[in-house]
């Protein structure tokens, strides 16, 4: 039995005409009246009763007009599904970020258009360290990571990384610190001598390189003091006096009492987030890439000194 025979069964049930059915599927006549007779043949049943002034639905061409059609209807319904799993409509994905990630307004921004878009996609989030990420991808338990560096990332065969944000450095630090009394660029020099909160190692792990990269650049090495599990505790650290800190411009929408911000008078300072995906995605993943590529990728994000307090 064909998908095919049960469309024209139900067209001849609809029209009880063999004549009108056939012109309204677009076939000549005895075709159809076989295909019907194979049908019948098939089933072992008479579906319609046959004279020379009519057609007419035998008893058990009712029951089974009523099957065919709900069977039709499911069939219609997998083929949309299908479609839409092939646009990347439907299914799920998997994605990773680091700890900062969920504070800049690009990634925000495509989260919630393809949300809206593509409201039968589940987006199964969780943050990550870049080296599970990594890892995860490699082993296919995820579509898409974020993280940040300052240069593309070692990936094993297979996964590409994809440039999407540079965002500026900034100091964070006491509203009371010296450098917060002025609203000129901190100059690097001035850092060496500062107690530093970081990120411990695995959590911040590329961005602690991209900001050790740039202390290196002005010749010293930064004097860690206390490691923070994530932002608000980084902060939270900075506003009880422990140290200064560096971070990525987007963290500075978090206005905490008595952390001030200030941009470092050095054009290296700066923080580039990638994308993290295989090099044959699916239809969904393709979808949010493609709809994250639309933003351009040296989307610098820029405040005049000062506005972070």
């Amino acid at each position: 039995m064909e998908l095919r025979q049960l469309r024209y069964f139900v067209k001849v049930a609809e029209e009880l005409h063999f004549g009108r059915a056939a012109s309204l599927l677009g076939i000549s006549q005895p075709p159809l009246s076989q295909q019907i007779r194979a049908l019948e043949d098939e089933l072992g049943i008479a579906l319609f009763e046959r004279t020379s002034r009519r057609v007419k639905l035998t008893e058990p061409g009712r029951i089974f007009l009523a099957e065919a059609q709900r069977t039709l209807e499911q069939a219609g319904r997998t083929m949309e599904v299908a479609r839409r799993v092939r646009l990347g409509e439907v299914g799920e994905l998997s994605i990773a970020f680091t700890a900062s990630v969920a504070f800049v307004p690009a990634v925000t921004s495509a989260l919630f258009r393809f949300r809206q878009s593509h409201p039968q996609v589940h987006l199964r989030l969780q943050e990550a360290a870049r080296e599970t990420q990594i890892a995860d991808l490699a082993e296919g338990k995820l579509d898409l990571g974020f993280i940040r560096g300052p240069g593309a990332p070692g990936l094993p065969a297979g996964l590409v990384a994809t440039p999407f944000v540079e965002e500026d450095l900034l100091v964070a630090m006491r509203s009371d610190h010296e450098f917060a009394r002025s609203n000129t660029k901190v100059q690097l020099a001035a850092l060496a001598a500062e107690p530093f909160i970081f990120y411990d190692r695995m959590l911040g792990s590329g961005f602690n390189e991209n900001v050790f990269a740039l202390f290196r650049s002005g010749g010293f090495e930064p004097r860690i003091v206390l490691e923070a599990s994530g932002p608000t505790t980084l902060l939270g650290l900075v506003a009880a006096g422990f140290g200064v800190t560096v971070v990525a411009r987007s963290l500075s929408t978090l206005h905490l009492d008595n952390v001030s911000y200030r941009e470092i008078d050095s054009p290296a300072a700066i923080s580039r987030l990638w994308l993290v995906h295989h090099d044959v995605m699916t239809a969904a993943c393709q979808s949010l890439v493609q709809m994250m590529a639309s933003r351009r990728t040296s989307d610098r994000l820029r405040l005049s000194a000062g506005d972070g307090e």
